[in-house]
């Protein structure tokens, strides 16, 4: 695992003592026996890892492996049938209303399919990370948004390298761009644990590498816990530190990115998987 890098220009947009309390080396995100179904069918079937602070986990394995659904589970996307997610030092499964609102806002999903309003700016868009420190009023038009909100968000776009095209339309940037200004929205958030469900399939392969290269330097260099949906081995092994590969809804391979070899990428993505993941 690449061993955490501390950023000499990071702006810790968060005060210690309002985020929860989490064991100083123990995961940011651990999952315990996770299992699901839909209509009868097993999608997840005991489902265990842990993903630390300072390491970036690459989600592998074909369509209908249970990729995709690990993550929305995390996120309250889909209700789990067994199993535990601890997030930040919660249980969730303990958790209930506010107490649970304010245990999942330590995660953030970012998503293949780039849920961003094209009408407004990629400033305003990546403000909406932080909306729900706001009081509703304040919410209700980006003119009401504070000074202070904005300047966070300003922050998190120029460390996703979209600064200078803060004040532009969303719909007006390409889709590697967008794609950028989702991952600082999620910084805005202020979320420790970042979720990336396929970020990279609808992009080229040169802004596929950037994005990649984005979400490792997240992990790395701001020492979030940041976990990728992929359908690319080739992109695991050049950014990811560890992989997570999953066969029918079960971990087979859990290690070093090293370890992905071609058998064992052929295991996984071999033919006939299903179509949901």
């Amino acid at each position: 695992m690449t061993a955490a890098r501390t950023s000499p220009d990071r702006v810790d947009t968060q005060p210690a003592d309002t985020r929860p309390a989490a064991p100083a080396d123990g995961p940011l995100l651990e999952v315990a026996g996770l299992t699901k179904r839909f209509s009868g069918r097993t999608v997840l079937d005991g489902v265990d890892f842990r993903v630390h602070a300072g390491e970036l986990v690459a989600f592998l394995g074909a369509n209908g492996s249970g990729k995709s659904t690990t993550l929305k589970c995390v996120m309250g996307l889909a209700e789990p049938d067994g199993g535990s997610i601890t997030l930040a030092g919660a249980d969730l499964g303990s958790l209930r209303g506010r107490s649970l609102v304010r245990a999942r806002s330590q995660a953030a999903m970012v998503f293949q399919k780039i849920h961003l309003v094209p009408r407004r700016t990629a400033l305003e868009n990546v403000c909406a990370g932080g909306l729900a420190r706001l009081g509703p009023a304040r919410s209700l038009a980006p003119a009401l948004f504070p000074r202070d909100l904005k300047e966070e968000a300003m922050a998190a776009l120029d460390r996703v390298g979209m600064a200078d095209r803060a004040l532009e339309r969303v719909g007006r940037l390409s889709g590697g761009q967008q794609q950028r200004v989702a991952v600082a929205r999620a910084l805005c958030q202020r979320a420790r644990v970042v979720l990336a469900d396929e970020p990279v399939s609808a992009l080229d392969p040169h802004a596929a590498e950037q994005v990649m290269g984005l979400l490792g330097e997240l992990a790395h260099n701001e020492n979030l816990a940041v976990a990728a949906v992929l359908h690319q081995p080739d992109l695991a092994l050049r950014h990811a530190d560890r992989a997570i590969g999953l066969l029918n809804g079960r971990i087979i391979f859990n290690g070093p990115v090293g370890g992905l070899t071609t058998d064992l990428q052929d295991t996984l993505y071999s033919p006939d998987r299903g179509d949901a993941s």
